[in-house]
């Protein structure tokens, strides 16, 4: 192999060698080498068994070791370059898996060859070795070619394999997102037949997967990919759903493909590193997949033709809750995704009338620190193709964000209070703590939102005003 290999693998190499042992590079970091992308994970497999390597790699993992996956054959460890950077390795032994039907968890049993630890990988592409220190490399199953053709293919026959471990139909759709691979005909038609194998599958194995087909270059490829093969009708069926069929007047257009388009657009307004939605947004693309799945629940068909959607977002948002809740995502994010899809028409009001300052305030206040991201989901959802009602509402938020940008130099858009707080109500108005300091209070907060910030003698005023007149 023509390839510059990490010096920390062949060194690694030396060490089991002067052991005894068989080392080879496996899995990703051998595909990453062929297609020249950076790889700071090192995964092996070796001759050896852990007790008899834990010794060499406790050596090697000077700044780290690990040995969580001691059950499996696996220990791990970490190793600090001059330059701060960290590689980690994980070493297991060859291994030689038989699965429980009902389970995706392997008994582990040990194997004896390198080529039979290879044959119980997922894919051709993940089945090659690089022998370390002496460089030989081993591809049983054509592993090299398929990945010069851009092809996913199991080294062993795809049912055995998916039905060994259900997880691998998941991979093979992320592998579609990360690697703009295809699937070969025969794999693809054994997933397709196998779907309902994912079912034993544990919800966050199947997040994680999800999550990394998300964050890859082309999700809407690997999402495409999900639903062609009949993943999603089994792991996110609302995406499924939005493939409406479009009635033969084509009174609307195709949700799915809108949805797709939109989730293009809403990666391409992603910022770099220094702005403030960094790729990859996981928030942002959850909320453009996700933004329309009220919309097949509220169709309707209106008199004169058309179609409505009314309430889709707020329908969409329990969905999303839902469903994001089913997957095990991180409540924090549930809520945010949630919120976005719920926002997300709250912007179209200010194309056709713009908004008083009052209401932008509130447009700012109700997204709080979604407010970037809502800004680009709205973009992204603007997916007219008519270029003069594109051109106004593009218009229309670029002055919606300066004059946003013209408000917070005059007043804390992020800290927006009552300019009197509740023990100032409760001492003002001689309140106990109760209801009425709360709707006090409530009211203090709409008069600072409609008006800004005001002298202390005016809000006190107000407060008054207020209260004389409730009944």
């Amino acid at each position: 192999m023509n390839v510059e290999v990490w010096p920390e693998a062949m060194e690694l190499g030396r060490m089991f060698a002067d052991e005894g042992y068989e080392l080879s590079l496996v899995g990703g970091p051998v595909r990453d080498l062929l297609l020249h992308r950076p790889s700071h994970d090192l995964d092996f497999c070796t001759s050896a068994r852990p007790e008899q390597f834990e010794p060499i790699l406790r050596r090697f993992g000077r700044d780290g070791f690990w040995d969580m996956g001691r059950k499996f054959g696996t220990l791990g460890a970490m190793r600090r370059r001059d330059d701060g950077t960290a590689v980690q390795v994980e070493v297991t032994t060859y291994r030689a898996d038989t699965y429980d039907p009902d389970s995706r968890k392997p008994e582990v049993a040990y194997g004896d060859t390198l080529e039979g630890d290879l044959s119980r990988r997922d894919f051709t592409i993940n089945a090659m070795a690089l022998r370390v220190p002496d460089l030989q490399f081993v591809d049983p199953f054509g592993g090299a070619n398929d990945l010069a053709k851009g092809v996913l293919r199991t080294p062993v026959d795809p049912r055995q394999s998916f039905d060994d471990d259900p997880l691998r139909m998941m991979r093979a759709v992320r592998f579609v997102a990360q690697l703009g691979f295809g699937i070969e005909p025969g794999t693809a038609e054994a997933l397709a037949d196998m779907t309902e194998r994912i079912r034993i599958v544990s919800a966050e194995r199947v997040r994680d997967e999800l999550t990394k087909l998300l964050l890859s270059d082309r999700p809407r490829a690997g999402v495409e990919a999900l639903v062609e093969s009949g993943l999603a009708d089994i792991v996110f069926p609302e995406i499924v759903a939005l493939q409406l069929q479009i009635d033969e007047h084509h009174r609307h257009k195709d949700v799915f493909e809108h949805t797709m388009i939109v989730l293009d657009r809403a990666v391409a307004l992603e910022t770099d590193d220094d702005g403030p939605v960094p790729r990859p947004d996981l928030t942002l693309r959850l909320a453009a997949l996700m933004h329309d799945i009220g919309k097949p629940k509220t169709r309707r068909f209106e008199p004169g033709g058309k179609v409505s959607f009314h309430h889709h977002d707020a329908v969409g948002a329990k969905l999303t809750r839902k469903r994001l809740r089913a997957l095990r995502f991180d409540h924090h994010l549930i809520e945010d995704v949630s919120e976005l899809v719920n926002l997300h028409l709250r912007f179209h009001g200010y194309v056709d009338e713009p908004w008083t300052d009052s209401a932008v305030r509130r447009y700012v206040k109700d997204a709080g620190p979604l407010y970037e991201r809502l800004n680009r989901l709205t973009r992204a959802d603007a997916t007219t193709q008519n270029r003069r009602k594109a051109m106004v509402f593009s218009s229309a938020m670029d002055e919606m964000e300066e004059r946003v940008r013209e408000l917070k130099k005059k007043e804390d858009f992020d800290a927006i209070r009552p300019d009197i707080d509740g023990n100032e109500i409760m001492q003002l108005l001689g309140l106990e703590p109760g209801p009425m300091v709360g709707r006090a209070y409530k009211h203090m907060l709409e008069y600072r939102l409609d008006n800004g910030p005001v002298e202390r003698e005016v809000a006190i005023e107000e407060l008054k005003r207020w209260y004389a007149q409730i009944d």
